[in-house]
């Protein structure tokens, strides 16, 4: 079910796994394009692909008929690829996976996924995320993180999560990482829920922007700039013309500007907590990822 192809790949920098899973928690496919931002205009290898086949209802996730360059039909199926993406001079390198949330097996899809993990030396695994909320699409979006790691609370001021109820995959994936002894971190981002599953780049952004705050390697945020703004300006001519929304996204805006956030570290702070946070984990002696 797993195919790798990790014999050629050269050392890398002490990797992180930075991952999204399109479905249940990613709205309008805000993290997976986040991934895939970061991904473009590099040198980024596919190093091992998880088989389709045994993890998804083909009648609600359909494969898809295509013609490629040479005119030839193919079938183009969900598609989970794990990418690497160097960055010399860094912190560390990243291994990347955009990916389809699976329908079935989720214990033997994460397991596949934590496996790249550990064969790649994986000093940590960031899950993306993004949900709808009640936030104003004028505004900046607000990224949150948790984790189930004491250190990583502390070092990143993040929250341990206290959600019940029903989960998806990055939720199996998150309690088998902690079992496993592998440090993970969630970030989600909000995204206007008024805007059903309508792109909003401005979310994407947010959390390319987190991220490189937290691991200290260059995310190429500001590509997505333009696209933010050409988003914006269709948001604002959809809600500007409904009689309703107008009000209630003028209401969310008065809300938002009221509340008063908890100020965040500053991203120097953040990375430097990281890194000390990860030289504690390889230096505790015995210390490290179960098997």
């Amino acid at each position: 079910m797993l195919t790798t192809a990790f014999e050629a790949l050269g050392p890398l920098n002490r990797p992180i796994m930075v991952l999204a899973l399109r479905g249940l928690f990613d709205i309008a496919e805000v993290a997976t394009d986040a991934i895939d931002a970061l991904a473009e205009n590099r040198i980024a290898p596919i190093v091992a692909s998880i088989d389709p086949d045994p993890f998804y209802d083909f009648t609600q996730e359909r494969p898809q008929v295509e013609f490629d360059d040479d005119e030839e039909r193919v079938i183009l199926w969900p598609e989970n690829e794990f990418r690497v993406a160097r960055f010399p001079g860094g912190a560390h390198d990243l291994v990347l996976l955009a990916g389809v949330e699976p329908h079935l097996r989720y214990a033997t899809f994460a397991d596949a996924i934590i496996r790249v993990a550990r064969e790649l030396s994986c000093e940590m695994v960031v899950t993306l995320g993004a949900a709808p909320e009640a936030i104003p699409h004028s505004r900046p979006a607000h990224v949150v993180g948790s984790s189930t790691n004491d250190g990583l609370v502390r070092a990143l001021g993040l929250s341990r999560p206290q959600y019940q109820g029903v989960t998806g995959l990055v939720g199996v994936l998150q309690e088998r990482l902690d079992r496993a002894g592998i440090p993970a971190v969630s970030l989600r981002v909000g995204v206007p829920h008024y805007l059903g599953n309508a792109k909003h780049p401005q979310s994407s952004a947010a959390l390319l922007q987190h991220l490189e705050h937290v691991l200290g390697v260059p995310t190429g945020h500001g590509m997505l700039a333009e696209d933010a703004m050409r988003w914006r300006g269709l948001h604002d001519e959809a809600v500007a013309e409904d009689d309703q929304a107008a009000p209630y996204v003028m209401m969310l805006e008065h809300e938002y500007d009221r509340r008063m956030e908890a100020a965040l570290p500053s991203g120097d702070d953040l990375a430097a907590e990281l890194e000390k946070f990860l030289r504690d984990q390889r230096d505790e002696p015995g210390d490290g990822p179960a098997e």
